[in-house]
């Protein structure tokens, strides 16, 4: 059988990376998106600032720490908040995400691999992915995740939720097929229902 690229993704405090543990558990070797992002972020910081450094001194939001990298949460605090923003920061960043992406791909022929990222329908190594496994967990559970885990502001929060409410729609309109796994339960009940896709997901590409 040959190996599995999946994409694992979802809303903010779904439940993702609990999914890909599960999936390291099973020999899959994982990337998280995110990382790449927070990364590329500093490597990107001239960009960043030339771009919204101005828009962040007029909301008198500071995106600059005092070492001299990015302050992520404030910048997320705006980009989260306008569209047009958020696309003006993906054209910065994404495409260095994308080549990290698909060099992990290709620096592990023989592994199955697990990408944990949000918003991959938004590249194209989406096409690489023989399928897409959605989380989903109640928004109320949801959104007390993120308020004990990141000490987030209730209107930052439910800003980022609304600017995420469209992801599942985004990856119904791609080939891959889609997988949703409701994360509501234990630990076991998740384990039970991945178990039951993968065995889905192994069944077709047999």
């Amino acid at each position: 059988m040959s190996r599995i690229v999946l994409c694992v993704t979802g809303p903010m405090a779904a439940g993702k990376n609990a999914v890909c543990s599960l999936l390291e558990e099973k020999g899959f070797l994982c990337i998280d998106a995110d990382i790449c992002v927070h990364d590329i972020v500093d490597k990107q910081k001239d960009k960043i600032m030339a771009r919204f450094g101005d828009i962040a001194a007029q909301q008198g939001i500071e995106i600059c720490n005092p070492d001299g990298t990015i302050n992520r949460r404030a910048l997320g605090s705006i980009v989260f908040s306008d569209p047009e923003l958020l696309k003006s920061q993906e054209a910065i960043i994404h495409p260095a995400v994308e080549a990290e992406l698909n060099d992990f791909i290709d620096g592990n022929p023989d592994k199955n691999i697990v990408l944990n990222a949000t918003v991959l329908y938004k590249t194209r190594v989406i096409e690489r992915c023989d399928a897409v496994i959605f989380v989903t967990a109640p928004l109320i559970k949801r959104f007390f995740r993120v308020k004990s885990r990141d000490s987030m502001p209730a209107k930052q929060i439910l800003s980022r939720f609304y600017s995420q409410r469209e992801i599942f729609a985004k990856y119904k309109k791609i080939k891959t097929d889609i997988y949703k796994v409701r994360n509501s339960g234990s630990k076991d009940r998740l384990k039970e229902k991945l178990d039951s896709v993968l065995c889905r997901i192994n069944s077709k590409s047999g």
